[in-house]
């Protein structure tokens, strides 16, 4: 249409242009649909490097073309797959360029089954499939952890349950808490940093990351990818203690070890103390008793070699040689000529050389080979005793490390009140047990210092002695 010609047609009726058509429609399309719940079949989604994720929505009468905004979709607990049966929020907008109308959704829900359900079965099948979950890349858990660090919130329940149950089991380890959020808006990329920062930064043998029981919705930071993943990349072995018994959590998959409870996880990163000692205890004891017996075992047999007749005196050996000896030279004596009896003298005490040097060399081997043995076993005796010392001088320095001297030799110290008579309180385990003005009395290797207290600041990473 030109400019100046006439807007009115010949019925009187005003003319609309193509632009003012369509933004009618779209006024009374949103004004009639601008909030509508629709059921249908997801078809053919799409999802470009905008973001945005285009789809179709049809049952057996019709199709609907929609789209979920970017903003949108990434708050999605789910993928949208071909032929997911829904249940949507959105309105009717029309796109003026193309003159067509698509639903806006706002809100995509599942049907059948819960979003947050859905979300967890794709990620599991998603993390299966590249192999997250296989026992073969798990890491088994060291028998006698140093230091142990606990990825939880500061303020839970379980922080308090894991402490309790270590500390009651094996006194003297080090726990460091590395504290994060454990549920709300971000909270999973919180535990995914809290559990980097722990596998690089605090020098821990085990790390065991949790919370307390709570709803799905509660858990769900433990089912992000981002979680998981940050566990599969830590080279310190991690044990998931993530609700209750009953729940099951992406992270309680990929760890390397899966605790019901927080507690249990407690149990399972530390040994009974006492129950350690009484091992060591035994392990002592029978290497003692091997010890002894093999050192009876060596002495009975140098012993067995002292009585062979080879090692004997050696006129022993030649006794009775000698006798027969002189037996016969008195019979040739009396029997014979003075020549003949010279002659049959001569050749028999020659004999009597000749028979008297291989016996002799015999016995000198003999003796010989019995000073070897003897030898051999005091070396081997010497070597058993060597080796066994050494084990008892670890065992002495294993057990020399645990005791608290050792621990206040390395430059630590051991803070208790005093109370207002004068004598010493309760051991100071946290700065949150501490208020300014306390008196406090630090027990250091060679002495103690009274002291008051003029500040509490807590760090955000608190290590517990």
């Amino acid at each position: 249409m030109t400019a100046g010609a006439t807007r009115t047609a010949p019925d009187g009726s005003a003319i609309l242009t193509i632009g003012e058509l369509t933004s009618e429609i779209r006024g009374v399309l949103d004004a009639t649909f601008g909030d509508v719940w629709v059921q249908g079949e997801i078809s053919q989604p799409r999802r470009p490097a905008s973001g945005h994720v285009y789809l179709t929505l049809k049952d057996d009468q019709a199709v609907l073309p929609a789209v979920i905004w970017r903003t949108t979709a990434a708050r999605l607990r789910f993928q949208p797959e071909d032929g997911q049966e829904v249940l949507v929020r959105g309105g009717i907008d029309v796109y003026p360029p193309h003159g067509r109308y698509q639903l806006i959704i706002r809100r995509l829900e599942p049907l059948g089954e819960g979003a947050l359900r859905l979300a967890f079965e794709q990620m599991r099948a998603k993390l299966a499939a590249e192999g997250l979950f296989d026992d073969e890349r798990k890491q088994a858990l060291p028998s006698m952890p140093r230091r142990i660090a606990l990825v939880t919130s500061r303020t839970g329940a379980a922080v308090r349950d894991m402490v309790t149950v270590i500390r009651r089991r094996f006194p003297r380890v080090a726990i460091l808490l590395v504290p994060t959020r454990v549920q709300g808006e971000g909270s999973a990329r919180e535990v995914a940093a809290a559990l980097q920062r722990a596998d690089t930064q605090s020098g821990a043998d085990v790390i065991i990351v949790g919370r307390g029981g709570g709803s799905l919705e509660d858990l769900w930071a433990f089912n992000e990818e981002v979680v998981a993943r940050a566990i599969h990349a830590c080279r310190t072995p991690v044990v998931s203690a993530v609700g209750h018994e009953t729940d099951t959590t992406i992270a309680d998959l990929v760890a390397d070890v899966r605790a019901p409870t927080p507690s249990q996880a407690g149990e399972l990163v530390v040994p009974v103390r006492a129950e350690l000692l009484q091992v060591l205890e035994q392990e002592r004891a029978r290497l003692a008793h091997r010890m002894r017996v093999r050192l009876e075992r060596a002495w009975q047999r140098v012993e067995a070699l002292g009585d062979r007749p080879a090692l004997r005196e050696a006129g022993a050996l030649t006794a009775p040689l000698r006798r027969a000896l002189d037996s016969l030279h008195e019979r040739l004596a009396a029997n014979a000529p003075s020549a003949q009896l010279a002659r049959r003298k001569a050749q028999v005490e020659d004999l009597g050389e000749r028979l008297e040097a291989p016996i002799r060399r015999r016995m000198e081997r003999a003796t010989e080979a019995a000073q070897q043995g003897r030898l051999q076993l005091d070396r081997a005796a010497k070597l058993l005793w060597e080796r066994s010392d050494r084990r008892l001088t670890a065992f002495e320095d294993r057990l020399r490390a645990l005791s608290p001297l050792a621990v206040l030799g390395r430059g630590y110290a051991i803070a208790r009140r005093i109370e207002t008579s004068g004598s010493e309180g309760a051991v100071v385990r946290s700065a949150a047990d501490i208020v300014p003005g306390e008196r406090l009395r630090v027990r250091l290797r060679d002495g103690a210092i009274d002291s008051r207290v003029e500040a509490v600041d807590p760090s955000a990473e608190e290590e517990m002695p």
